[in-house]
């Protein structure tokens, strides 16, 4: 469905609310619930497009006047809806099967040592950053802190309309060129960094997970430094033993918690895994090959001996290192998303 078809929209949601009243509908909770969350997002869209249409209305109405004191408050407006405008175009561009959901988001530190766990954490903020612009909420599920500095991996689950849809175009490998400041004779340093990002669909689609195809172990969170978080063994690694995906969850006060967000990933982990086996096999119908070697980065991020960042799969790229860095990334997402329509 396109983004921009209204009169679609409206009409799913009359159907949904017809179904909702309908005997027997509560009968199954879970695909209830999923029935209702999508009724849900449909209103907050027709609302949005209702109030841009009334926005329109009105400054059409004003324009009518022909009064010279009103142009500034119309040239405004105008700017105002022309922004608007361009994110919901922006948000055309998101037409994958999970991009409305929210995701899941792991950094993982690489070649480099000491700069590459700082690295990993500069990422971090940079994606918190971007989050907090979009007022999307976040949470560590799991975060390894380095021995020295930085992170070895952290993992966050992202809350939001659209955020699977624009932090898809981060996965990859991820390279720093900087004067390292662990090098006391501040030599130049490249480190790399991965970064993975999945859909956190909450259950919309079903994921079966054999209990017998679990291994769990438990241990004590710990903290910088190796200094115990608690005493008790809260922190759980799950590895799924078909696959060999191993995930690790240490970040909440209780098992349960910490077993729940493992799982939560997990199942966000299975669907991309399924996804990727899908296109592999469509790929090889179609006789093409893609190297997806760690090595292959697809930004880099110079801050000597000049400062840019090029994005290596569109070409775009940025001097003002210190806005990207601080979370202004969506013009490398765009020229992203709209390069692979």
């Amino acid at each position: 469905m396109n983004v921009f078809d209204v009169a679609s929209k409206k009409a799913e949601l009359e159907q949904i609310e017809s179904q909702a009243s309908t005997p027997g509908f509560w009968d199954n909770v879970r695909q209830a619930q999923q029935v209702m969350q999508r009724a849900s997002q449909l209103r907050v869209e027709i609302e949005r497009w209702d109030a841009i249409g009334r926005r329109v209305s009105d400054a059409l109405e004003l324009a009518s006047l022909d009064d010279d004191n009103l142009a500034t408050d119309i040239a405004a407006e105008l700017a105002d809806l022309s922004r608007i405008v361009e994110q919901l175009e922006f948000t055309a561009l998101l037409s994958g099967e999970f991009d409305h959901e929210g995701c899941i988001l792991a950094i993982h530190a690489g070649t480099g040592g000491v700069d590459a766990m700082d690295w990993a954490k500069m990422l971090e903020r940079m994606y918190l950053r971007w989050c907090e612009s979009r007022r999307y909420k976040t949470e560590i599920i799991d975060r390894s802190i380095g021995e020295e500095n930085g992170l070895k991996s952290v993992t966050l689950a992202i809350e939001g309309d659209w955020s699977y849809g624009y932090l898809r175009s981060e996965r990859g490998v991820h390279r720093l060129v900087r004067l390292s400041p662990f090098d006391s004779a501040h030599r130049r340093h490249t480190s790399f960094a991965l970064v993975e990002v999945w859909p956190d669909v909450h259950g919309e689609v079903e994921i079966e997970i054999n209990p017998s195809d679990l291994t769990i172990e438990t241990y004590r969170s710990s903290g910088a430094g190796g200094q115990n978080v608690q005493k008790n063994e809260t922190a759980i690694r799950i590895v799924h033993n078909p696959t060999g995906i191993v995930v690790t969850c240490q970040n909440e006060r209780s098992l349960s918690q910490n077993r729940e967000s493992a799982m939560r990933v997990l199942r966000a982990r299975l669907l991309e895994a399924e996804h990727a086996r899908q296109e592999a096999e469509r790929v090889e119908l179609k006789g093409e090959h893609i190297d997806a070697n760690f090595g292959n980065q697809i930004r880099s991020y110079v801050l000597h001996p000049y400062q840019m960042v090029k994005d290596h799969r569109t070409s775009f790229e940025s001097a003002n290192t210190t806005a990207v860095l601080d979370g202004q990334i969506d013009s490398f997402m765009e020229a992203y998303l709209r390069g692979s329509m």
